[in-house]
C-alpha cells in the first residue's frame, strides 16, 4: 500500500461530491424529507408515515440521479407517477416535477446554509494531486460545478462527471457503473487501475460493477457494515485516516 493507503497499482482517484468532498449530504437529505413528507400528506393524508432521513435516504436516493431517486422511493410505497420530463414545474405531480421541488428547496438550503468542505478530504486531494495520480469528481448532481466553486476545490480535479454531463452523454446513473467508468476513461486509466470515493450505497455498488481496483466507503452516518456488505475494500470515517499528510 503507498502512504495515501492506496494499492500500488492505483493510478487514478474518482471521488464522489455529497459526503464524500462536501458537507451536503444532510442537506440533500433534508430537501428530500421536506419534499416527500408534503407529497405524502397531499398523497395519503395526514395519517401518511413520513420519509426516514436515515433508512429511505441510504437506501432509495442517497447517490442516485434525482428522477431515479423519486421512482425508488415512491415505489417502496406502492406509489407510482406519471414521467412528465426534465422541465416539469415543482408543483407538477410527475416524477420530474417532484425531483425539481426537491431541487428548489435544496438550493434554497445552500444559499441560506452554504456549503462547507470535509477538510480531511481536501488535505486527501492534495496529497492525491502531489502523488501525482489522475483525480476526477463523479456526482449525480446538476449542481455539482456550482458546489466545488462555493469550497474552492474545482481545481483539485481533471475530469468533471456530473448530472449536467450524465444527460448530455446519456450514462445512467449510480448504481451502474458508467458515470465512474466514464471519468476513468476520460483520465485515460483502466478500472482496475482506479479507485472510487463514496459514501452512498449505491456508489459502493457501482463501483463493484465496475470492476475498480479500490473503493473506498466513507461512513459519514454510522453504516460501515452496510457499506462492506454493498462493495467496499475499505471503510474510514475520514479520508485523512488513509494517510496522505503533507
Amino acid at each position: 500500500m503507498t502512504t495515501l493507503g492506496l494499492p500500488d497499482t492505483i493510478q487514478a482517484c474518482l471521488f464522489d461530491l455529497d459526503g464524500v468532498v462536501t458537507k451536503t449530504a444532510v442537506v440533500h437529505a433534508a430537501a428530500w424529507k421536506e419534499t416527500f413528507d408534503a407529497f405524502l400528506r397531499e398523497h395519503e393524508g395526514p395519517q401518511a408515515r413520513p420519509f426516514d432521513e436515515v433508512a429511505d435516504y441510504d437506501e432509495y436516493v442517497d447517490g442516485r440521479p434525482r428522477a431515479d431517486g423519486v421512482r425508488a422511493f415512491l415505489e417502496s410505497r406502492g406509489i407510482h407517477l406519471p414521467e412528465g420530463g426534465p422541465d416539469d414545474p415543482p408543483e407538477a405531480a410527475t416524477v420530474h416535477g417532484l425531483g425539481n421541488r426537491k431541487n428548489v428547496l435544496l438550493l434554497e438550503k445552500i444559499r441560506s446554509g452554504g456549503v462547507e468542505a470535509y477538510e480531511g478530504t481536501l488535505r486527501y486531494l492534495e496529497a492525491v494531486r502531489a502523488a501525482g495520480l489522475r483525480t476526477a469528481i463523479v456526482s449525480s448532481s446538476a449542481n455539482c460545478r456550482d458546489v466545488l466553486r462555493a469550497v474552492d476545490a474545482e481545481h483539485f480535479f481533471d475530469v468533471r462527471i456530473d448530472g449536467v454531463v450524465a444527460a448530455e452523454r446519456h450514462l445512467p446513473g449510480k448504481p451502474h457503473p458508467d458515470t465512474f467508468l466514464a471519468a476513468a476513461r476520460d483520465l485515460g486509466v483502466d478500472a482496475a487501475r482506479a479507485a472510487v470515493f463514496e459514501d452512498a450505497l449505491a456508489g459502493m455498488d457501482a463501483g463493484r460493477a465496475g470492476g475498480f481496483g479500490y473503493v473506498v466507503g466513507l461512513d459519514r452516518t454510522g453504516q460501515a457494515d452496510a457499506l462492506y456488505a454493498h462493495g467496499a475494500s475499505v471503510v474510514v470515517k475520514d479520508l485523512a485516516e488513509l494517510g496522505g499528510k503533507r
